[in-house]
């Protein structure tokens, strides 16, 4: 029985996602108040796992989780999970929308109601909370009428709370992923895999970037994540986040890591991992497939070296 960190209380989006997930949905839980905790309990062994969102189709990354794997901890991602996200408005039962003046939520959900907030309630106070299952618990607990919450139809249901308006956020094409990070072991590679890496420059120059993406075009590997991200050493020291379809024990993917070592920078090793995002195998299996009879090509001519 594994111990899996998240974000809580319950009622959350990364409970949802978790709970898509048999194996995780079995395992003993431990509910965390921020995702900083999440990562701390997973680096210090507390738990096996650590479940946390990263990065949303509208907001893009999740800082404190990303900036937490980049420089905090040696963490390797396990798996990604993505979900639909749908937010409801929330409120004591009676609650008319006349009478909100405050609306509460975590502050990346309420980024995601921003159109809907300023048409149907510009005058109302925003107040952050952890979680959006924080902001129905406290809702609910505070008894507050002239209250609401943004969140989940899950944290609806617990926190006996009525759904004012439904399906609020900006955009429907709205998903959140999710990665569950552990200490130990880089999971098998499954022929549909992502590997995440971070790239510290040695030095900025002209051209250094263009150098490292060309290891990647070189190997016809494709990126699905190209992201800057400050060292948080000097201001325009900047180090990048690159998702790339592939796992390190791929011959392609491995070549590419070792030449961009040896010729570009550093870099962080987060993981390869099964991805829930379609890529195209096809080019990937073709490209893979050319490497290896180039390899074996020039295998056979070493091979020669000194026979004359």
């Amino acid at each position: 029985m594994r111990h899996v960190a998240y974000l809580g209380p319950p009622g959350t989006f990364t409970e949802e996602a978790l709970l898509t997930q048999a194996d995780l949905a079995a395992a003993e839980h431990q509910l965390c108040r921020s995702i900083p905790e999440i990562l701390e309990s997973a680096a210090d062994g507390q738990v096996d796992l650590g479940f946390t969102a990263i990065e949303n189709s509208i907001e893009g990354t999740v800082n404190v989780a990303l900036d937490a794997l980049i420089f905090e901890h040696d963490l390797l991602i396990q798996r990604e999970v993505v979900i639909d996200v749908r937010l409801h408005l929330l409120g004591l039962p009676g609650t008319s929308m006349e009478a909100i003046q405050r609306v509460i939520s975590f502050p990346v959900a309420t980024a995601q109601c921003r159109r809907y907030l300023t048409d149907h309630l510009p005058d109302a106070e925003e107040v952050a909370a952890n979680s959006t299952a924080a902001a129905a618990r406290d809702l609910a607990d505070s008894q507050d009428a002239a209250a609401a919450a943004i969140g989940t139809v899950l944290s609806q249901k617990l926190y006996g709370l009525d759904v004012i308006a439904a399906d609020i956020e900006d955009h429907s094409e709205n998903q959140t992923r999710f990665v569950a990070v552990s200490r130990l072991g880089v999971p098998a590679p499954t022929g549909h895999d992502k590997t995440s890496i971070v790239v510290f420059q040695r030095s900025d120059r002209s051209g250094s970037l263009m150098g490292i993406l060309a290891e990647f075009a070189a190997r016809s590997i494709n990126l699905t994540k190209l992201e800057s991200r400050p060292t948080k050493k000097a201001l325009g020291d900047y180090c990048f986040l690159i998702d790339l379809e592939g796992h390190v024990a791929d011959q392609l993917v491995a070549d590419c890591l070792t030449s961009i070592v040896a010729k570009h920078g550093e870099v962080k090793f987060l993981g390869s991992y099964p991805t829930n995002t379609r890529g195209n195998e096809e080019q990937t299996t073709a490209a893979t497939s050319a490497w290896t009879e180039a390899q074996s090509w020039i295998e056979d001519l070493r091979r020669q070296v000194g026979n004359s």
